[in-house]
């Protein structure tokens, strides 16, 4: 059984025997400033084809829906790799599980560097996508490695790698107009294969450090279990609802900023009529303020059980979703003396001051939740961790198709904002019916 949310005794001790009372070492802060760095790398190579959009829409004379797709293909592979090497990372170290995945992604960024077609293009996305090992392994590196005391603040620091997105939005445009877009994939292979020699040099894993409790001795395979009973107890383990309750609302925040880091460039340029490079640089402060929240986040949950804060975030999340679909719209009213015509369509500045808050928001989101799931299932990190980036990489590779088909369906740029709407009101609506039989905790 997973430790109670608020059992803070065991955790307590448990901290002091890992020695929460004594200095963040050497291998603590290694494993906050590295693991963060992976981090941003692997998303910033997930934004290549949203930020150099024009130039593959150009040259593959992609629609809309083609290059949604190409835009879902990373976040796909990353949901399907992310609990596997997760689980790996339990068992073999999540050091070793990132440096392979770091290594992994070399070959296809420079894959994209050469390709002319549009299945090497995809293709090449997957590749991409294994990425997301890194992450899932981070995850479970940070969380078994980091300073007890502080660990809501370093999972909130490694879940702020999310800025790397705003790296590509700074780097790629003008490297594309100095060099060719084809420069700019080539760009990330030295600094990737910078972070995975630092991993490799200054990083180590714990090797002598086995999970203990209930949930490791009857969950962990053997080594002598066949592969059938691996996937039935994985299956067992994965029924149990308590590990879906924070994973589920923790995925749609994930998901979402993913997909909007993706489609904001091109939904600015198209909206405002802006270049590619200034619409990417219009979006950079949403992915610092998603950012910024998670280091909050994070910190607020050490300090405080903010199991409620979830709704709170939700409910601010929900009214900005709702401002933010409103496309431009005039109305004709038949006043008294005469006919009264009113015309809305939101500046770019009040666009981006909503964004920014939204993005705020779901950053404490993010950074308190992750820490919460740390709390009640730290001893099955790699299981409940992997379980929530794969339902955000899914949930994000699902949005971009449903970004571009809801527009043109309903002939509105903004759909995508009312399907997010929609979704956190279906999502907020498990979290009340969880809550209404028993499970729930709105302290």
């Amino acid at each position: 059984m997973s430790r109670a949310p608020d059992s803070f005794s065991n955790e307590s001790r448990d901290a002091s025997v890992h020695g929460e009372s004594a200095p963040p070492d050497y291998r603590s802060l290694v494993v906050v400033v590295l693991s963060p760095l992976a981090f941003a790398l692997v998303f910033a190579c997930w934004t290549l084809f949203a930020v150099l959009g024009v130039e593959l829409r150009r040259e593959l004379a992609l629609g809309g829906v083609g290059f949604a797709v190409l835009l879902a293909m990373p976040m796909l592979a990353g949901a399907l790799a992310s609990l596997p090497m997760a689980l790996l990372a339990r068992q073999h170290g999540g050091r070793r599980v990132m440096l392979g995945c770091l290594l992994l992604i070399c070959p296809f960024l420079w894959w994209i560097s050469q390709a002319h077609h549009y299945l090497e293009f995809l293709l090449s996305g997957l590749g991409l996508g294994l990425g997301a090992g890194s992450l899932a392994a981070g995850l479970v590196y940070v969380a078994k490695l980091g300073p007890p005391r502080h660990a809501g603040l370093a999972l909130g620091l490694y879940g702020a790698g999310m800025v790397g997105a705003g790296l590509s939005y700074l780097l790629l445009p003008l490297v594309s107009q100095a060099y060719g877009w084809r420069m700019a994939p080539q760009l990330y292979l030295l600094p990737v294969l910078l972070v995975a020699a630092l991993l490799w040099l200054f990083a180590d894993d714990d090797d002598s450090f086995e999970p203990v409790g209930e949930i490791e001795n009857d969950a962990l395979p053997t080594a002598r279990a066949s592969a059938r009973t691996r996937v039935a107890r994985l299956a067992a383990r994965l029924a149990d609802w308590q590990l879906w309750r924070l994973a589920i609302t923790y995925s749609f925040f994930f998901g979402a900023f993913v997909a909007l880091a993706l489609w904001l460039p091109g939904h600015l340029t198209a909206r405002y009529g802006l270049s590619l490079q200034a619409a990417a640089l219009w979006a950079l402060p949403f992915t610092l303020a998603v950012g910024a929240g998670q280091v909050i986040g994070g910190a607020l949950a050490d300090w405080r059980d903010f199991r409620s804060l979830r709704w709170w975030i939700s409910a601010f999340v929900l009214v900005c979703l709702f401002l933010l679909s409103y496309p431009p719209f005039s109305m004709r009213i038949e006043g008294m003396y005469g006919e009264l015509t009113l015309h809305y369509a939101a500046p770019l500045w009040g666009f981006l001051g909503l964004l920014v808050a939204m993005g705020g928001a779901m950053g404490v989101g993010q950074g308190s939740l992750m820490r919460l799931i740390h709390r009640d299932h730290g001893d099955d990190m790699a299981l409940v961790g992997g379980l929530a980036l794969t339902l955000g990489g899914l949930f994000a590779a699902l949005l971009p198709p449903v970004f571009v088909l809801g527009g043109e369906w309903l002939g509105i740029r903004t759909a995508g904002f009312m399907f997010l709407y929609a979704a956190l009101v279906a999502c907020m609506l498990i979290m009340l019916a969880d809550h209404a039989r028993g499970h729930g905790d709105a302290r």
